[in-house]
This record gives structure tokens, sequence and C-alpha cells, in this order.
């Protein structure tokens, strides 16, 4: 697989690819309408929990196993982890949600990286990868290298979080750049411990985040999808 430079890693992880991410807060907005997050330091806390707690089973785990199933040409994989990744995501808000961003994010970058495997996994499940499993997908296509995608995943989730809760709470901007200063080390971290996700721990994740992404629906007002 030829190496691209880190342009391809940039356009895959950049928060502001047109696949509709910046309209779903992940639950975040019931924590804030809850009190529960309310100041710089409740978010960081948010987002490290998110990161360290839930992405690392779940979404980050799926990513790198779906880069894996692409490099070995493994549909059978991808088609498990499809199914898999679907019933994980209780909340239908945040199902929805995965649904639609990864056949927006298949879309952009199809019409330059066409792949038999992505058509052959289109025509068996008639809809496009979850968007962890297409950013693993398309990741290993550009020539990402799995440990660049993980963190490139991992820092563009927390740039996501962050933004919501600078809106949300709301933070002052250089309230939202400490914490992700601080995130750094922690993004390192994760990004190594899940180049071989322990797959008995796949959809291991925090019921209160889950309730509060159910309750998303029903908020009186929303400014987010999710």
């Amino acid at each position: 697989m030829e190496q691209h430079y880190p342009g391809s890693l940039l356009h895959l992880a950049d928060s502001t690819l047109p696949i509709g991410g910046y309209t779903h807060s992940a639950g975040l907005e019931t924590f804030v309408q809850q009190g529960l997050v309310h100041n710089a330091a409740t978010a960081a806390t948010f987002v490290r929990n998110m990161l360290q707690n839930n992405m690392r089973y779940n979404d980050a785990a799926f990513m790198s196993l779906a880069y894996t199933a692409t490099a070995q040409n493994n549909l059978d994989e991808l088609l498990e982890l499809q199914q898999l990744c679907t019933a994980v995501k209780a909340p239908r808000e945040l199902r929805e949600a995965s649904r639609k961003l990864g056949a927006r994010l298949t879309r952009i970058f199809s019409r330059r990286y066409a792949s038999e495997l992505v058509t052959r996994f289109e025509t068996v499940t008639g809809s496009s990868p979850h968007y962890s499993l297409a950013f693993g997908i398309y990741a290993y296509l550009t020539g990402i290298s799995l440990q660049a995608a993980l963190f490139g995943f991992y820092y563009n989730a927390a740039m996501g979080m962050v933004t919501n809760c600078v809106k949300l709470v709301p933070l002052g901007q250089m309230d939202g750049q400490d914490i992700i200063f601080d995130l750094q080390p922690l993004l390192e971290e994760l990004t190594e411990a899940t180049l071989q996700p322990d797959r008995s721990l796949l959809g291991l994740c925090n019921a209160a985040f889950d309730i509060r992404s159910m309750q998303h629906e029903r908020l009186y007002s929303r400014l987010y999808m999710s």
C-alpha cells in the first residue's frame, strides 16, 4: 500500500468535512441541560470519560478492526462488524447518526478511492458502512498507517466534543483549548491501546451515556440531532 502524505489524514479527520458531524452532540446536550456538564472542569471530565471509557471499546475499536479487515480484504469480517456496530448502538439517534455519517463519508471518498470490497459490502447489506467502519476502510485505502488513523480518529472525536462544550455550556474559547492541550497524552495512550482491540470488550459502554442519548429525543429544546 502506497503511503500518502499527512494531507490524507488531515482530510479524512477534518471536522469541517461535509458529512454533517457538526449537527450531533452524541448526548452531550442532555448532560448540559441536566446540569451535569456546566463548567470547564466538568466538560473536561465528560470528554475524558467518553474517550477512555466509551470510544476505546466502541467506535475507535470498530475503526481499528475495520482497517485491519480492509487490509486483509475480509468482507465477512466487515459484515460482522457492521452488525455488531448496529447492535451496540442502543439509542436510536446515535445509530442513525452513525449510519448517515458513514454513508456521507463513503460518498465523498469512494469517488477517488474506488474499492471492490466496499462495492461488495454495499451490495450485500444494501447500505454503506457505519461511520467508524468507513473511517477505517478509507484510512487504509488512502495509505494512512493504522496508528496515525487512530490518533486522527480520537482527535477528531475530542475536537467535536470540545467544540460542542464551548457552544453548549458555554465555555470560553481558551477553556476549550486548554482541554485539548491536556488531552494530548491521553490521545496518544488510547491510540496505542486500540491498535489491537480486545474483541471480547466490544460494546463496553457507560450506561449513563446511552440513557442521556435516549433522553435527548425528548428534550424540550434541542440544537443538535443527537
